[in-house]
């Protein structure tokens, strides 16, 4: 079965070519969430890591829930931080909030340089229908 390509109404609009998720036999591959608004593109960014973090899982939440999925269906996920290691403690404390105990997603966290719409956070996932 060829993979399918989904663009979310619900979700902020890409900041670059690309589709909010590809699916192919179950599996649902989640483009990187920024922490942007997505009724207000040009609405200035949350400050702060943790409301920041906060935004980006909500975004992924959109996505997902676009596709009758939930956060509880994601099995691994990337995070990528601008401050590394001045925000790295308080993105986990947000993160690891959005999921049951006992059941977190394996994980990859790296720092970069830089990142669009000059986010402090981004996290992409992958995700698996029941």
């Amino acid at each position: 079965m060829p993979p399918s390509f989904h663009m979310i109404d619900a979700a902020p609009q890409p900041v670059a070519p690309f589709s909010h998720a590809v699916e192919t036999d179950g599996w649902v591959f989640l483009t990187g969430q920024m922490p942007t608004f997505p009724d207000d593109p040009e609405r200035p960014l949350p400050e702060g890591i943790e409301a920041q973090t906060r935004r980006v899982m909500d975004n992924l939440g959109l996505v997902l829930g676009g596709l009758s999925m939930g956060l509880e269906e994601i099995v691994q996920v990337r995070v990528f931080l601008t401050e590394f290691h001045r925000d790295y403690a308080a993105m986990n404390a947000t993160y690891e909030s959005y999921f049951a105990p006992g059941r977190l997603p394996a994980r990859t966290c790296v720092g970069v340089t830089g990142m669009a719409v000059g986010a402090l956070v981004e996290i992409d996932a992958i995700a698996r229908r029941s």
